[in-house]
């Protein structure tokens, strides 16, 4: 019997869900929640995959899942890419691969912890910002919003420089990025799950709710972002991500997806999206489940390298 282990946090809806829909397949793999107290680091894993809801909130599991990695354990989502990730390289990383983003900057923090001396830390800094530069090359109205962050925290529309610096100043310890607005006629959030299936669905970001509808995007704009979402997903080697695409004149812009925990309630999914999700995670971790773990060999130093879906 292999085993698929459970990393959640507050969620209350999918953990159960997902856990008896893999014992309902009756395929040789069982579903559980992991039980951590404390990780030695020669102390063997017993999963062969690890399904992870909550590990960049809570640090001692990210440490966890790397030490389950080296051991051949696939963890959806691989922690040393997460770990990696921020939205300046997302957009770089989606230019780069033909995907249509917004123009992006990443700015230096307004502040920084106890012991950066600002003359002697910092001197690889050029100061004041030359924000008269920044607001020319990526336009107004722009956003503001942590390069590090989600859940639509720590995110600004600004209409002005002012606005900008204003809400700049008060971003603290955060690593912050400037980005085009997008003015959109659709708004778009997919769920994609194992690098191959990907679900568009129609999204408003004022209301933050799903709307199921699922003639919301023509068979052609539908197509190229299901496409969008698929070469992204292989790129991060991400299992499991929701994908924002904001569709301006026909074009999809990728706005956001820095998301490898992706929401999978039942109340913000919808009882129809919801019930997709639980399936195709399911096929997911049963499929991981069966193949034949290997252990990384640290030697090759590819721990950033992602898992490729076949198929």
């Amino acid at each position: 019997m292999q085993k698929v282990g459970l990393v959640v946090g507050r969620e209350w809806s999918f953990p159960p869900a997902f856990i008896e829909e893999v014992a309902r397949r009756d395929q040789g793999v069982e579903a559980e929640f992991v039980s951590l107290g404390g990780t030695a680091m020669d102390e063997p894993i017993p999963y062969a995959v690890i399904i992870d809801r909550i590990s960049h909130e809570v640090p001692y599991y990210r440490t966890y899942l790397k030490h389950a990695a080296l051991q051949g354990t696939t963890v959806v989502n691989n922690p040393f890419m997460w770990s990696a990730d921020d939205k300046l390289f997302d957009a770089s990383l989606a230019t780069r691969l033909g995907v249509a983003s917004p123009k992006t900057i990443v700015l230096p923090n307004r502040e920084y912890i106890p012991g950066i001396k600002h003359d002697e830390s910092l001197r690889n800094l050029r100061y004041p910002l030359d924000w008269r530069a920044i607001v020319d090359y990526i336009g107004m109205p722009c956003i503001l919003k942590d390069a590090h962050g989600g859940g639509w925290r720590d995110v600004y529309v600004c209409r002005s420089m002012d606005e900008l610096i204003h809400h700049y100043d008060d971003s603290g310890l955060l690593t912050m990025i400037v980005q085009e607005f997008i003015e959109f006629e659709q708004f778009v959030r997919c769920l994609a799950i194992g690098q191959t299936e990907v679900l568009p669905m129609r999204y408003d970001p004022k209301e933050r709710r799903y709307h199921v509808e699922h003639d919301h995007l023509s068979p052609e704009l539908g197509q190229r972002i299901v496409n969008d979402s698929r070469t992204l997903m292989r790129a991060l080697g991400y299992d499991m991500c929701s994908l924002e695409f904001a569709v301006r004149g026909g074009i999809p812009y990728a706005i956001d997806f820095m998301n490898p925990a992706p929401d999978m309630d039942i109340n913000s999914l919808t009882p129809h999206y919801f019930e997709w999700a639980v399936q195709k995670m399911a096929d997911m971790a049963i499929r991981l489940a069966q193949r034949e773990r290997v252990p990384v060999d640290p030697r090759a130093g590819a721990f950033l390298v992602g898992r490729r879906e076949q198929g």
